[in-house]
């Protein structure tokens, strides 16, 4: 399906996982949260706020922690972006992926897509989230042939499902890598405890386990800021290919 024949109907909230205190980019982020790295000329959330633009996306809900107030201040409430923005701060103690999300929940869609605060992910939203609908499963993650190319691969994938999902035991079978764009059912996280700090990881592991974790393929390559060889790699991917987007 080309980006033209993508289809319609109204997009998921988009959650983004923004709270962490990215200990790998050493003294770059002490003052300022990776969100607002200049990546390319600009703060780093405004090239991903600028892209679910682009794909659809209406509403956005940043789950917050480590100096996430300077994100609130550059962001706001997203009108100057075309979109609704919301907060959801973690609190006194930092809740990890999985708790972020789960205390976010009030403010999410029933469906909602995720994505983390260092991803830039430059594909058809919407096309995945059709997928999600086609599947007819809990949650389904965004996949990419990656054989350790760009990272370690963690994907055993298979006709259209995630067969396998292990971030610290990898194996030679698995080819393929979590992209960084995963769909969910809220009805995921009743089982999990609120107000506690717990990974995403291990809810999407839960989910594979039951047989409710749908795969689909991308095939552009994931950037991320997380390192500084992937803060490289992105700013000049974007610095490269920013005249092709519209400048707030």
């Amino acid at each position: 399906m080309s980006r033209n024949e993508e289809p319609k109907f109204e997009m998921p909230t988009l959650a983004i996982l923004a709270g962490g205190i990215a200990t790998r980019l050493g003294s770059i982020t002490q003052q300022t949260p990776k969100s607002l790295i200049p990546v390319a000329g600009e703060p780093f959330i405004l090239h991903q706020l600028r892209l679910a633009k682009r794909e659809g996306v209406e509403k956005v809900v940043l789950c917050a922690g480590y100096l996430g107030e300077q994100i609130q201040e550059f962001v706001g409430n997203g009108e100057r972006f075309g979109l609704r923005v919301s907060f959801s701060f973690d609190g006194p103690k930092l809740l990890g992926t999985g708790g972020a999300l789960k205390k976010a929940l009030s403010s999410l869609s029933e469906v909602f897509m995720v994505m983390y605060g260092d991803s830039y992910l430059d594909t058809s939203y919407a096309t995945i989230v059709d997928g999600f609908r086609r599947a007819g499963k809990k949650g389904l993650m965004a996949v990419y042939c990656n054989e350790d190319r760009w990272d370690k691969s963690n994907i055993e994938f298979n006709d259209g499902t995630v067969v396998t999902y292990d971030k610290k035991k990898q194996n030679t079978n698995m080819k393929f890598i979590d992209y960084g764009l995963v769909v969910l059912r809220a009805e995921v996280f009743e089982t999990w405890p609120g107000n506690q700090p717990f990974d995403l990881a291990d809810v999407y592991q839960r989910l594979v386990e039951e047989g409710q974790m749908a795969g689909y393929e991308v095939s552009e390559r994931f950037y991320e800021i997380g390192s500084h060889q992937g803060l490289e790699e992105t700013d000049q991917y974007l610095s490269e290919t920013r005249k092709a987007h519209v400048v707030y």
